[in-house]
């Protein structure tokens, strides 16, 4: 015979289903404020400018963009771990997220702990290229060179700093391509970009809409792409994994998550108009200029893939012995 105290708890339990049920029928009934703890003016930024656009109509309210960065994501990241679980307070994350499980100990949140997904929003490839002074027409070419040069006279790429994507990108590669490439950090992509195309290092993953240029310009050598099928904006240009290091997949995603705790129905409510805005033409049209492809999966799926995320990153950082910079 069940306890009077387990009567109880399951009333409880039924009675607070039914007033968050409530809640999220009603929602929103105010504003909602995505936080985007990068700069303003950078991709992640125009998309969740784009996105908040597009979701007020539906939503039927203001929704607005909040730009908090500082600490490598950390600080915007840990408002949003500290706000209300309501819907009101929402993330606008990337693989930056996930890199940092980690790569930074000491976070004051845990991003599969603190928070709940919510929807992925879009994906972009970056683009290995090299300085035209490297005497490799492609990515097999690139990797026989990298495995012959002496240790002295090994080869080299840039990046935006320890740790960024951009980084990462470059180490999967010599962990799966298995050569040995000198990492030289910069303090920004641009910083980067200019000592590739200047010759000092010999290589870069970067974004493609910002290299895109010096590519046509025959600035820089494209030798591949890093998503699993070639980008739509550079054709032409092979993968990675179909020009020798096969599954190689680096891309730059984006995605939504709210405080844990949120309410399911208003998580899938989220989720579901989400979908809808990145599964448009026009939507399509918009983010092909940039490289973007949208990303569309259901809340579980999008869990599921931020733990798939998290695994692959911790198993390069632990390869690399990457750092974060201070």
């Amino acid at each position: 015979m069940r306890s009077p105290r387990f009567a109880l708890r399951t009333v409880v339990a039924v009675m607070l289903m039914t007033v968050a049920g409530a809640y999220a029928q009603n929602y929103p009934t105010k504003p909602i404020r995505i936080i985007v703890p990068f700069g303003a003016g950078g991709p992640a930024d125009i998309y969740a400018r784009y996105l908040a656009q597009q979701m007020q109509q539906p939503l039927g309210q203001s929704i607005l963009v909040d730009n908090r960065p500082g600490a490598g994501s950390i600080i915007g990241t840990d408002v949003v771990a500290k706000s209300a679980p309501d819907g009101y307070t929402l993330l606008l994350m990337s693989n930056t997220h996930t890199i940092n499980e980690s790569l930074i100990a000491n976070k004051p949140f845990a991003l599969m702990k603190d928070f709940t997904p919510v929807a992925p929003i879009n994906y972009s490839d970056l683009v290995l290229v090299v300085h035209p002074s490297v005497p490799a027409k492609n990515v097999s070419e690139l990797i026989r060179l990298a495995k012959s040069r002496a240790k002295g006279q090994g080869m080299s790429y840039a990046s935006s700093g320890n740790g960024t994507p951009y980084h990462l990108a470059g180490e999967l590669f010599k962990s799966m391509a298995k050569v040995d490439i000198l990492h030289v950090p910069h303090k920004s992509s641009g910083d980067a970009r200019t000592s590739t195309l200047s010759g000092q290092v010999d290589m870069m993953f970067d974004a493609i809409p910002s290299m895109i240029s010096n590519v046509r310009a025959n600035r820089v050598r494209a030798l591949g792409t890093t998503g699993l099928k070639r980008s739509k904006v550079l054709p032409e240009v092979p993968t990675v994994s179909e020009s020798g290091v096969k599954g190689y997949e680096s891309p730059i995603w984006l995605g939504m998550v709210a405080p844990a705790g949120t309410p399911k129905a208003i998580v899938e409510r989220l989720n579901a108009e989400i979908t809808k805005i990145t599964s448009r033409p026009e939507t399509a049209a918009a983010w092909d200029k940039q490289g973007a492809l949208a990303l569309t999966m259901s809340v579980a799926e999008f869990e599921k893939y931020l733990n798939t995320d998290i695994a692959k990153w911790a198993h390069v950082v632990k390869v690399a012995g990457a750092r974060r910079d201070r």
